[in-house]
């Protein structure tokens, strides 16, 4: 009898035990006052269009808003002191503001570029770049908190004299209901709408058109493979100081028969872009974690990008890769007359979109900003 009253008195003494620590957790995601955790989303991404940082930017307070919002209620580019004020880009003005913005709570840094990505971006004078420089790690280090959406950032900061452990890596996200693959009759209507041949294999790129983005091995792969269709979404977000802007602009008064150049595509009718191509080819020689990539995987079709060390942790084996111009050739030619081998890049391709799911993502989300709001405090 003794045995079973201790029994019983331990089971009570967990439950107990555990209520406490669900309580506590609870505790923790809200505002001891009993309101939300604020959170204050401080971006101009969205400023230029055409870039990937106002995508991201939107597909992450989307997400936070949907499914994390009663826990955390989220406000954009307010004048106040929430408990977590997160800067998606490094505008001067949010340095000045962060000791009234953020004086008594955390604040939270994106990170979307480095030296290194910029250098190979836009042609600045030499000290415009040795001062942008500057500012742009200053502006990482006076953050509580990093986010990268590449774990591979994380040691490049902590080059910059960054600690590791201020750095969180959480990837990108796409939202399945705005990217998804069409029908075949409506894929053949939009070729219709932008001129894009039906009966053609169609190859499709979208980026700000710079040199950093591989726009010339494109170029020339299209030269090389007069039988098929290359398409090109996107054009210069940086105008005159973009790397390469003059040759690109030569390119784009006379190119190629089979290369369209389809200049600014609205966001919302991304989706309609992949769905016209057969495959999507990013030959950039740097990158992040683009969101093109994601964008394309959620229309299942096959991926084909450089072989990049960056790539390695983020896409692991769903995208196939190559290294020179006459190796993009060969893959293009193999993913257009093997069934099988195409077969298995659309796997790939849905298998990768189903890593990055809206659940995963948003409870690194979730993990992150409960940890930040408890640190503050």
């Amino acid at each position: 009898m003794k045995t079973k009253t201790k029994i019983i008195a331990a089971a009570a003494l967990i439950a107990i035990a555990a209520a406490a620590a669900a309580a506590c957790v609870k505790k923790c995601k809200e505002r001891s006052d009993g309101r939300k955790i604020t959170i204050n989303m401080r971006s101009q991404a969205t400023s230029v269009p055409g870039q990937g940082v106002g995508s991201a930017y939107m597909e992450q307070v989307a997400l936070v808003k949907e499914t994390l919002g009663d826990r955390f209620r989220v406000t954009e580019n307010k004048h106040y002191r929430a408990d977590i004020t997160h800067y998606h880009t490094i505008s001067p003005q949010y340095l000045l503001l962060k000791p009234f913005e953020a004086g008594k709570g955390a604040s939270v840094g994106y990170v979307h570029l480095l030296p290194e990505t910029v250098e190979t971006s836009i042609s600045l004078p030499k000290f415009a770049r040795k001062i942008f420089y500057w500012y742009m790690i200053k502006f990482y280090a006076s953050m509580d908190y990093l986010v990268t959406v590449n774990p591979y950032f994380i040691g490049r900061l902590e080059h910059y004299g960054i600690p590791r452990e201020r750095t969180t890596y959480i990837p990108n996200y796409v939202s399945s209901e705005k990217f998804h693959p069409l029908p075949k009759e409506e894929k053949m209507r939009l070729r219709e709408k932008y001129g894009i041949p039906t009966d053609k294999f169609v190859v499709v790129c979208a980026g700000q058109l710079q040199v950093r983005k591989g726009f010339f091995d494109f170029l020339k792969i299209a030269e090389e493979m007069p039988d098929m269709v290359f398409a090109w979404a996107g054009d210069f977000s940086f105008g005159a100081i973009t790397d390469g802007y003059k040759e690109i602009c030569a390119v784009k008064e006379d190119p190629p028969e089979n290369l369209k150049l389809l200049g600014m595509i609205p966001r919302d009718d991304m989706n309609e872009i992949y769905n016209i191509g057969d495959v999507m080819f990013l030959p950039s020689f740097e990158e992040l974690f683009p969101m093109t990539i994601l964008e394309a995987m959620c229309a299942n079709i096959p991926i084909l990008l450089r072989d990049l060390d960056i790539y390695n942790d983020i896409l692991f084996d769903f995208y196939y890769r190559e290294t020179s111009v006459e190796g993009f050739i060969n893959e293009l030619k193999k993913l257009r007359d093997n069934k099988a081998y195409y077969a298995a890049g659309v796997e790939a391709s849905i298998r990768g979109n189903a890593f990055y799911s809206k659940e995963h993502v948003a409870g690194m989300w979730d993990e992150f900003y409960t940890k930040v709001y408890e640190s503050s405090r």
